[in-house]
């Protein structure tokens, strides 16, 4: 194996030469105590940055990250620790275009298993992106040599060996006390926990940091339930939301869709001192919200949407350009398909008329000249029949006050039940509409992607993805839109979405339905690991089932057929 050493000698001697003499340093350097491993070399300063890895031994206690959730969790760390190395020696640019830069996918307030750090009993590396240095096109030898030589072994060293095993733990613990929180939710009859002191409110719209100053949530009694969890204080009380249809009520600027955006990140762990950390959701809430213009492709919203004018029917409903009550409809029961426990929606981002029809517009507007069955009737059943639940913001209409099982009202940020005076109010003032369901909830008709519909290939490439940002991802030929999937938390796992569906076209769709393809997805990213969604290490945080179908189910060029009778799914 060549040193370190030889790899100074190569630096030099390439220096001042055309970039693509970078090719010549490609493969693996060792020193005493770590190895620098150059998997890609860019081909141009301007170009992506190259593929490097750091290794050292791991001489990490063993407890550290003796389970998955305490490994996925250490990894997460040692990442952000890495991020604040690279920071300390190595925040200075060398060159033109993207020279100089080191950089590590650190992720944000979230804790989610990724592809930056990787351990075993024997070692741990932390995968880079490295920006050779060059000025216009010419190789800066020394500079590499700096950047190559002493800058990543030192941060290798400080980043991945040994040290401050106290932060480490207090952060696995914590991690892992999350987790047992959310596992104890379904047995508990609960879709959400929010913890005594937890801090909802954030910087700004455009920041996940907690506000500074902001007021302590504080269960109220009649909801307050306390939950174990393995480490100090091994008890923690806050709000349980019960199973059920829940109604989160209360004026403008009072905190409700706050409770909500907590909520619904609530699916993954969060950093300490995030003041989240005790607000956990059950791993399979689906935040849906009304999309003009989005792609659905051969869902049956016949129970929310009947037959529209002009005799067109639903039950396999297809459209290019989705309105706001067609859209939310079919993400309901897309969502439902692959196994959401519970649904959140915000009236802000939903369609008034999929919502609700007064008594006063049935009045005007006669059942048989209106398709739609508003969610208001049906809500019940999607608990009652599916087992669904629905968490619901609702500030404009008291007349989901019938159907609710709890109902939360936020006062200045403080939550109270007032699930009781809702009803009174409810049994008092009867809003004299009827209910609009046809025909009784089923569950969804399971639906059987084609493989040959999915087609990541772009020119001479076999599979080009990519993600801009975390809203939208490159799939091919194809764009596919995700700014209405609000779960999906930063570009890496956007990116391993693509990846996703790559896998689910090559290795999983072929005669199943969608459900059953995400299932063998899991099981193998459980088994394989993210790793083996690319041939070649890239930065990805691994999303959920949800997230993948979501941008599945928006891709254009998706096509399906119902499951057959006896068939898949059956």
């Amino acid at each position: 194996m060549a040193s370190l050493e030889d790899l100074r000698r190569e630096l030099r001697r390439i220096d001042g030469r055309g970039y693509r003499a970078y090719k010549d340093v490609g493969g693996r350097w060792a020193a005493d105590a770590c190895e620098v491993l150059i998997d890609h070399v860019q081909g141009d300063p301007f170009a992506a940055p190259s593929r490097v890895r750091i290794r050292v031994a791991n001489a990490w206690p063993a407890d550290l990250f003796d389970s998955r959730v305490r490994r996925i969790a250490l990894q997460d760390w040692l990442a952000r620790r890495t991020a604040r190395a690279i920071h300390r020696v190595a925040s200075e640019r060398r060159g033109s275009g993207k020279s100089g830069l080191v950089a590590i996918d650190a992720g944000g307030q979230e804790v989610v298993e990724r592809t930056a750090v990787a351990l075993d009993e024997n070692g741990v590396e932390a995968r880079l992106e490295v920006g050779l240095p060059a000025r216009g096109r010419r190789v800066l030898g020394r500079e590499a040599e700096t950047v190559l030589c002493d800058v990543l072994p030192e941060i290798a060293l400080h980043a991945l060996g040994p040290g401050n095993e106290v932060d480490a733990a207090d952060f696995v613990d914590s991690v892992e006390s999350q987790e047992a929180l959310r596992a104890q939710l379904r047995e508990r009859g609960l879709t959400a926990f929010v913890g005594d002191g937890a801090i909802l409110p954030r910087e700004s719209g455009v920041s996940e940091r907690p506000l500074a100053g902001a007021v302590p949530f504080e269960s109220p009694d009649a909801l307050r339930v306390e939950l174990e969890i393995p480490h100090a204080p091994h008890r923690i009380s806050g709000m349980g939301v019960p199973q059920g249809v829940t109604l989160i009520v209360g004026g403008g600027y009072h905190g409700k869709s706050t409770l909500l955006r907590a909520i619904q990140r609530g699916v993954y762990p969060h950093v300490p001192g995030d003041g989240r950390e005790w607000v956990v959701s059950d791993p399979d809430a689906v935040k849906l919200r009304a999309e003009d213009g989005r792609r659905v492709e051969r869902v049956d919203i016949s129970p929310f949407i009947g037959e529209l004018p002009g005799g067109r029917d639903t039950a396999a409903f297809c459209s290019d350009d989705a309105s706001g009550s067609t859209s939310q409809a079919a993400g309901i029961v897309e969502a439902v398909e692959v196994g959401a426990r519970v649904v959140l929606l915000d009236e802000d981002t939903c369609a008034t008329n999929f919502m609700i029809r007064d008594a006063r517009m049935q009045e005007l507007v006669a059942s048989e000249d209106e398709p739609i069955t508003p969610f208001l009737d049906r809500v019940r059943e999607l608990w009652e029949v599916l087992g669904v639940s629905t968490l619901l913001i609702m500030g404009g209409s008291g007349d989901y006050f019938e159907a609710a099982d709890t109902v939360i009202a936020m006062r200045a940020y403080r939550p109270q039940q007032v699930t009781e005076r809702a009803r009174e109010i409810a049994g008092t003032r009867a809003t004299g509409r009827r209910s609009e369901t046809r025909t009784p909830l089923a569950a969804p008709t399971p639906r059987v992607p084609r493989a040959d519909s999915l087609d990541p290939s772009k020119g001479r490439r076999d599979v080009k993805i990519s993600a801009r940002s975390a809203d939208e991802i490159g799939f091919g030929e194809e764009w596919i839109e995700l700014r209405a999937v609000e779960q999906l938390v930063e570009r890496s796992q956007t990116r391993a979405v693509g990846y996703a569906l790559e896998a689910l076209r090559r290795r999983h769709l072929e005669g199943r339905t969608l459900s059953q393809a995400l299932d063998a997805l899991e099981a193998q990213l459980d088994a394989e690991g993210l790793e083996s969604l690319s041939r070649r290490w890239i930065d990805l945080a691994r999303p959920r089932r949800h997230e993948v179908a979501a941008a599945l189910n928006r891709l254009r060029t998706l096509r399906v057929a119902a499951a057959p009778i006896g068939g898949p799914g059956a």
